[in-house]
C-alpha cells in the first residue's frame, strides 16, 4: 500500500491510479486531468452557437400525425367498439 500524494487515500500497490481521486503517475498525481488533446470544449462553451454551426440555421418544423394515421386510428376505434357492442 502507498498513500496518494494528491488526496491522501490508500492506493493498492498494483493500482494504476488512485481509487479515490483518479490521480496517477502519468498525470503527476494531480487532481487535474490531462485532457489537452481530447478536444473538450472550454468552460465558456456556447451551446446555441455549436448547434447553429453543426446543424445550420434552419429550425426543425414538427409535422404532427399524418392524416393516414388518423384514419387508421378511427377505423380501429370503430372496429373495437363494434366488437365490444356486438359481444354484449
Amino acid at each position: 500500500m502507498m498513500v496518494c500524494p494528491n488526496c491522501g487515500a490508500d492506493v493498492p500497490s498494483r493500482a494504476k491510479a488512485c481509487p479515490e481521486c483518479g490521480s496517477c503517475e502519468e498525470t503527476g498525481w494531480s487532481g487535474e486531468p490531462d485532457h489537452a488533446g481530447a478536444d473538450i470544449p472550454e468552460e465558456e462553451f456556447d451551446y446555441q452557437d455549436f448547434v447553429q454551426r453543426e446543424f445550420g440555421a434552419r429550425r426543425a418544423i414538427p409535422r404532427g400525425i399524418r392524416p393516414l394515421w388518423w384514419l387508421v386510428a378511427v377505423i380501429l376505434l370503430v372496429l373495437l367498439l363494434a366488437a365490444f357492442f356486438h359481444g354484449i
